[in-house]
């Protein structure tokens, strides 16, 4: 029991230092911009590299199946491991995160991702010397452990910006946070595609283990848990915000509330579909332009990464303009870039095989992608809800998007590996029209959803 209480102890929100900031001195004022500035570039950097912790398997699906190791059925079930730990994860990290001491539980998650990574790397080197069910169960329970301790990044980051800025201008940092998914994804695809054509795919689990070595650096050395733990009073009193009836309710009856708010749902479930398309292209969008469209493995991997690039543009832009030209109403600009999102994936599959036609659906795709990963993926979700169940809203629309990503993964190998043919040489030869059809009719939802929120009255 006593460890139970150090543990509890450890993670527990910072206790307030005595206020001695006077807000109206310039003094403190730089102070307090200063300290909610490296929380927030904490939070961004330490989650891009989380991302890449995440993705690393993507860039390696080709050289693994390649090397005979495991087949596109293995990987879909091992991606998926990682996906539906995650939205267990992320549903359950999201409520406690609400209660925690940000840094540390941030930190401790990334710790174990990098680790998991590493693990897998070392598998992959001795993976001639064990038979391939132990390879596979081996990977599969790795990639699940790193899908839950993923589930620790997203929450304390999100978190992180609640605590430290205003809700006047809350879409504007959470659109360029939302850029860290697109950083991280563009640094794996790059970074970890280098070292795999470089060094063998063993290595590149290795390389990401080293990327989230500089993300625990940069967490434990810039973010903040709370500005009271600075000596600072609350964010409502720094921005002069009303005191609602919230600040008098507990976190636990906060969250059972918006557990009970239909609208977060319906959000949830378009974010669900959403991330279906989503991880489509990001988990399989390498592999077909290799076999569909005959593409090198480095143009294949050069022109996905290319929507991860895009995506911050769309990220770091969305929550300015929806703060701006919206006055921070999401739905508008949610209808707009899902139907850009279809288009660009429409375009993708059914396009052909010129590489600019590629280029330019994967521009519009990123830029529509980034744009709703901030929306869908949390920021509509959050603006709905009291601050102190920022949490609990991110884990209902995390568990529905990332049990639908793992369920997408599955289908898509299951689908990719059964219209599976073989040439009279004994090669291998694809037929993705299937789940081309999958991916895009998921897609087409996540913008159609939304639509049961327009007239809604919600209530916070």
């Amino acid at each position: 029991m006593s460890i139970l209480s150090n543990i509890s102890r450890f993670y527990a929100i910072s206790t307030p230092a005595p206020c001695s900031e006077d807000m109206a001195t310039p003094a403190s004022e730089r102070r307090y911009r200063r300290l909610a500035f490296e929380s927030f570039l904490a939070a961004t950097l330490g989650y891009s590299l989380y991302y890449v912790c995440r993705t690393s398997l993507n860039v390696m699906k080709k050289p693994i199946i390649d090397s005979g190791v495991l087949d596109a059925a293995d990987l879909g079930v091992i991606g998926s491991a990682l996906l539906f730990a995650y939205a267990i994860g992320k549903f359950v990290n999201g409520f406690v995160c609400d209660y925690c001491n940000i840094k540390r539980f941030m930190a401790t998650g990334l710790i174990v991702s990098l680790v998991a990574n590493l693990g897998m790397g070392l598998c992959g080197m001795v993976a001639s010397l064990i038979p391939t069910s132990v390879i596979f169960v081996c990977f599969a329970i790795l990639w699940g452990i790193n899908g839950w301790v993923q589930s620790m990044g997203a929450p304390p980051a999100i978190i992180s910006l609640s605590r430290w800025f205003p809700l006047s201008r809350r879409g504007t940092f959470y659109g360029i946070f939302s850029a860290s998914h697109n950083i991280g994804e563009f640094l794996s695809f790059l970074f970890v595609g280098l070292i795999v054509s470089v060094s063998g795919w063993q290595w590149g689990f290795v390389g990401s283990a080293a990327a989230g070595v500089v993300g625990v650096v940069l967490i434990l050395c810039f973010m903040h848990d709370t500005p009271e733990s600075k000596g600072l009073p609350s964010i409502e009193q720094i921005a002069g915000e009303s005191q609602k009836r919230e600040q008098c309710e507990s976190v636990g009856d906060i969250q059972r509330r918006v557990i009970r708010m239909p609208a977060v749902w319906i959000l949830a479930a378009a974010s669900a579909f959403m991330y279906m398309s989503r991880y489509a292209i990001n988990g399989w969008g390498v592999l077909y332009l290799q076999e569909v469209k005959g593409m090198s493995d480095g143009m294949a991997v050069s022109i996905i990464s290319i929507n991860a690039l895009f995506g911050v543009a769309g990220t770091v832009l969305s929550g300015w303009f929806s703060d701006s030209l919206f006055g921070g109403d999401r739905k508008w600009p949610a209808l707009i870039f899902g139907v850009l999102n279809s288009v660009a994936l429409a375009l993708f599959l059914y396009g052909g095989d010129a590489v600019w036609v590629n280029v330019v659906a994967m521009v519009l795709f990123g830029v529509a992608i980034g744009v709703l990963i901030c929306f869908l993926g949390g920021l509509m979700a959050v603006d709905i809800v009291p601050r102190k169940a920022t949490g609990a809203a991110l884990g209902i629309v995390g568990v529905a998007s990332y049990v639908a990503a793992g369920v997408q993964d599955v289908v898509s190998g299951w689908l990719i590996n059964d219209n599976m043919t073989y040439t009279l040489a004994g090669d291998k030869q694809y037929d993705f029209t299937a789940v081309g059809i999958f991916w895009l009719m998921a897609s087409v939802i996540s913008f159609v959803l939304p639509l049961a929120n327009w007239h809604r009255k919600v209530e916070e």
